[in-house]
């Protein structure tokens, strides 16, 4: 059973009522205090107040300060007059209970609609939160599209001066084969005037030394016959040596000065390796030979571990910049990860890493074709795609596989200019 508290003190000015309540042992964990604009609740157990007010509050903005075994209430009046009590006087405990139902069905209300509005605040903040999000996002992926535009512009730009410099150096280098064939047949017609010139030479001598006299002509006559009859032929045999070719293509159908040149950049990219890098020192003696890291990248390939691949291709590269099966094989692997750009500039280094054409390289040439044509296709440049794989398909025309894809670009091609 509570023990009503009755003993308390309170003053007022016309705008405001200052009740003191004293509680012995009064703190703010154990107090619960319940207050709205006609009804005033303090329990602390074992103690209860009630005050049913004289005339409305303004709870909001009414406070209480609880300490020193006392709770002193500033309760602002809702209209400036003086009360004349603190609670209104002849009140029956029908009414007392209906001030009591009434005071928590509007706590309630005001807890519900507070709680309303918290939750209308969040809902719009949240919304104002995506909206900015969505405007961060929507402007990053603007920054990642023009960055890829540029990539593409400058891609596009790089291979074009490639193409021009490709298209130079061939100018270039059937400039040097006409001159070296024109020499060449100067030589031949100054051989053939020799050749003429002794022969006419011979003939006039021949005749001034013609016999005089029937028995000069009788004795060579039989000269003559003499030496017209042939001795018999010897037995025995031959030996034949044949001159030694690394290329498999007789010497008549092969390109001996590019043969010989791709022998050379062969030799020479065996011989440049680069020791001067600082992560050598922690590597095994096997992991600093470039042909280990591209047969390791081969194994990670196959096992589609394609990063790892990339770092061993990368390694071997930083050791020898001169071999074209790591761009080749490099390239691979980016176009399996989607880093079109870069397979595009593997495939390219390799082809130019891979002249002159020849034999012994056409298959490496007719990947990186393909491969270039590929990303060239990924990236909707078909024009660009179909001239590597027409140029894949100079170097191996039986490629069915490479004739179909060719085929489907064109159908693209075709398709796109009916459209537009």
């Amino acid at each position: 059973m509570p023990l009503q508290v009755s003993d308390y003190s309170w003053q007022q000015t016309k705008t405001a009522v200052f009740l003191s309540l004293p509680l012995k042992g009064v703190c703010v964990r154990d107090t619960d205090v319940f207050c709205t604009e006609n009804y005033l609740k303090v329990n602390f157990p074992p103690f209860l107040f009630e005050a049913f007010l004289y005339a409305p509050i303004d709870d909001e903005s009414s406070k209480a300060k609880i300490g020193n075994d006392t709770i002193v209430f500033t309760l602002y009046k809702k209209e400036a007059a003086m009360w004349e009590t603190l609670s209104v006087t002849g009140v029956d405990k029908e009414t007392m209970q209906r001030i009591r139902e009434k005071s928590i069905l509007q706590a309630q209300e005001r807890a519900k609609e507070a709680t309303e509005a918290k939750a209308a605040a969040k809902r719009e903040d949240q919304k104002y939160a995506l909206s900015v999000m969505m405007k961060i996002e929507e402007e990053e992926r603007k920054k990642i599209e023009d960055m890829k535009e540029n990539e593409r512009i400058k891609a596009t730009k790089e291979l074009e001066a490639w193409k021009e410099y490709q298209r130079k150096a061939e100018e270039h280098k059937k400039i040097q084969r006409e001159e070296k064939l024109c020499q060449k047949e100067k030589q031949i017609k100054e051989e053939r005037k020799k050749l003429k010139y002794k022969s006419l030479t011979r003939n006039s001598a021949s005749r001034n030394l013609a016999p005089k006299g029937r028995n000069s002509e009788n004795i060579f006559t039989e000269k003559l016959k003499e030496d017209s009859i042939p001795a018999p032929r010897s037995v025995g045999s031959i030996k034949i040596n044949f001159t030694p070719r690394v290329f498999p293509t007789a010497l008549r159908e092969s390109q001996v000065a590019e043969e010989e040149e791709w022998l050379h950049k062969q030799a020479e990219a065996r011989r440049a390796m680069n020791t001067d890098i600082a992560e050598l020192c922690d590597l095994k003696e096997e992991e600093k030979n470039p042909e280990w890291l591209k047969d390791k990248g081969n194994k990670l390939f196959a096992t589609e571990n394609y990063l790892a691949a990339i770092n061993a291709y990368n390694l071997a590269i930083r050791l020898n910049n001169k071999m074209p099966l790591l761009y080749l094989n490099r390239a691979a692997c980016h176009l399996k990860l989607k880093n079109l750009h870069k397979a595009i500039e593997d495939s390219s280094k390799a082809l130019e890493l891979l002249m002159p054409p020849v034999t012994d390289n056409a298959n490496a040439r007719m990947k990186a074709h393909v491969r270039r044509g590929t990303a060239f296709c990924q990236l909707e440049l078909y024009v660009e795609g179909l001239q590597d794989y027409e140029a894949a398909l100079k170097i191996d025309p039986s490629n069915k596989i490479v004739q179909i894809d060719a085929e489907k670009i064109r159908n693209v091609i075709q398709g796109t200019e009916l459209k537009s």
